[in-house]
Formats: C-alpha cells, sequence, structure tokens
C-alpha cells in the first residue's frame, strides 16, 4: 500500500499530523477518525512502549485511516526496526545533530543494500502485496530526523545532503531551548522565526518535507502558508483537556 503522506508531498500538499501520548488502542481508534491525513505514536515523550504501539496501530485501521508513523525514543536500531515491524510507514526521530548521525538513522530504517535493518517484518508485512513487503518498504517508509537543536542548525547542510532523508520535523521548543530561549511550541521569537525560513528554503532547494509540532490550530495552519509540509497540533492529551476545561467553563457561565 503506497505512503499517502509521501503521494501528498510529492503533489506539494502539506499534511496534518495527530499525535498519541495516550497508550490505549481505543483512544488512537477514535482519535484516527477526525480527519488526520497521519497520526503518530510518540514513543519519546508520550506514555507510549512498543506494546501500546502496536495497539494504537490496530486501533488507526490502516486501509482506510490516516497513515501511522511513529516518534521513536533515541536513534537506536532496536526499537526502530521493531516499530517498522509493527507497520510504521514513518519514523521521526529526536535529536539528530549531525550528517553521521542522520546516516545511522537512515541505515536503521532500510533493508539491505541501502541499509542494515533486519528482516522480520511481523505486523508491516500484512500489507500491500502479499510477500511482497520487503520490496516497496525501503520506497514506502518515510525518514524523518528531528532538528531541535543549534548544533543541527549548524550542520544542517550536511544534514539534508545525507541520501535517505525524506523530512525533517522541527521540535521548538528544544530548538528555542538550545538558543537559551524559553522553551515554547508556537514561537514568535525572530531569530527562531529566521531558522525556519532558512530550514524552509534548504529543505526546498532538495525536495524535502518539512514539518514541525505546533500548539494550535491557528499556527499550524499560519505554518503551512509558510511553507510547511506536516504540522503537528499539540496531542490527544492537550486537545481533550483545552476541551474539557472549556466544556467545564461553559457549564458554570465562567
Amino acid at each position: 500500500m503506497a505512503n499517502k503522506v509521501k503521494e501528498a508531498w510529492k503533489a506539494g500538499k502539506a499534511v496534518v499530523n495527530g499525535w498519541l501520548a495516550i497508550p490505549n488502542g481505543f483512544s488512537a481508534e477514535m482519535y484516527s477518525q477526525c480527519g488526520w491525513d497521519s497520526v503518530t505514536v510518540d514513543m519519546q515523550h508520550g506514555v507510549q512502549d512498543y506494546l501500546s504501539c502496536v495497539s494504537c496501530f490496530q486501533g488507526i485501521q490502516l486501509a482506510n485511516g490516516p497513515t501511522p508513523m511513529v516518534r521513536v525514543p533515541w536513534n537506536e536500531p532496536g526499537i526502530i526496526g521493531k516499530v517498522l515491524d509493527a507497520g510504521a510507514y514513518g519514523v521521526i526521530c529526536p535529536m539528530i545533530n549531525t550528517a553521521a548521525e542522520a546516516a545511522a538513522l537512515v541505515q536503521y530504517s532500510k533493508y539491505p543494500p541501502q541499509g542494515t535493518r533486519s528482516n522480520g517484518p511481523i505486523r508491516a508485512g500484512v500489507y500491500g502485496e502479499a510477500g511482497g513487503y520487503q520490496k516497496t518498504a525501503n520506497e514506502n517508509i518515510l525518514v524523518i530526523p528531528m532538528i531541535e537543536t543549534k548544533t543541527a542548525i549548524e550542520n544542517i547542510q550536511s544534514i539534508l545532503d545525507v541520501p535517505g532523508i525524506d523530512g525533517i520535523y522541527i521540535g521548538p521548543s528544544d530548538l528555542s531551548f538550545s538558543y537559551g530561549k524559553t522553551p515554547k511550541l508556537d514561537v514568535e521569537d525572530s531569530e527562531i522565526l529566521s531558522i525556519y525560513e532558512m530550514l524552509l528554503k534548504e529543505c526546498g532547494k532538495r525536495g524535502i518535507a518539512a514539518g514541525l509540532h505546533n500548539g494550535s490550530p491557528a499556527y499550524a495552519n499560519r505554518m503551512i502558508k509558510m511553507g510547511f509540509k506536516l504540522v503537528t497540533i499539540s496531542n490527544e492529551v492537550g486537545i481533550m483537556m483545552n476541551a474539557a476545561t472549556a466544556a467545564v467553563k461553559t457549564a458554570r457561565g465562567e
């Protein structure tokens, strides 16, 4: 089965990405029906482990639902291989700071000869042509390093030149932190916004999609207009809490 996010990017379209912190297949099932283009299981900062990731994937219902992706905890071949075997169509990996780290991420995510991923797609193999998963996995799976430090910005051209990188994903809080600023999502700081512009320009030169984590839908829409091709809005916990808080205040007449 083709990667719908990859197809959207080829067509020049932006995708809106959901974010799952709750380790529960039912909530993932319900959330995935809200119109997202893709939904990402957050194994880094979310309350997710490998079994809950599999459960969330089962809830997402690939055939008619959004594209399932994962933010792995770290750039490590064991967990990257396992989430791909579970059926992830994209791997977002935190704290990629050098071209060597980016190359390692590609290597861990691809089957030979492009990489060193071990063969055993226990769940992923059920999609696509019977027995054909290994033939299309290298092409279908998105490899997306996170750019979220000053070091990564200093090395950005060499990182983006690594073969096999499909997109980047900016972590605004850590990026702001790295520059000595207050960590936050929807930044208005001119220095950080100028970095966004530079990243969009460098990605555009290479046909690489740029993604960004956002705190609000309005800011996400603004970033799409700025040129980002993947925008995440908070996570399901944040959206649920905001909606619940507003409901309680409305009920009390506050």
